[in-house]
């Protein structure tokens, strides 16, 4: 996986339940799981901003609720820093679900703003934001 920009904290353990900004079907996900994750032995996993996750849909179209869906975090609100040394944050917790494991998008369209580390990492998904920050 490419290396991203910036200092990104931990944002998001294992179980938080976060939104689904695509029109992928999907409105609440948690995430159960952290492809590529580096953590200490012993200690839960933990997702940040640009980050492959698995999900588990939790709330939307009824035939997609309890699958299982890889994804992209698109946003996090706790604060992280830029090799710029600004700081951003976002109001809510994001995440786009994947088609497949190349990347590509489910959805055609994603809701709100995504971070410009998304875009570094991910630039299919990041094409369909209304707009990069």
């Amino acid at each position: 996986m490419k290396a991203i920009s910036g200092k990104v904290t931990r944002g998001l353990n294992l179980g938080s339940k976060v939104f689904a900004a695509d029109n992928s079907g999907a409105r609440i996900v948690k995430i159960v799981g952290v492809k590529h994750g580096k953590t200490k032995k012993g200690r839960q996993q933990y997702a940040k901003v640009a980050d492959w996750v698995k999900v588990s849909v939790r709330a939307g179209k009824p035939e997609m609720k309890g699958q299982v869906f890889d994804a992209v975090v698109i946003r996090q609100k706790k604060p992280y820093r830029r090799i710029t040394g600004e700081r951003v944050c976002f109001e809510d917790n994001a995440v786009a679900l994947l088609k497949d494991e190349k990347g590509n998008p489910k959805g055609t369209m994603i809701k709100g703003p995504v971070a410009r580390e998304v875009h570094e990492r991910w630039a299919q998904v990041a094409k369909l934001a209304q707009y990069v920050l």
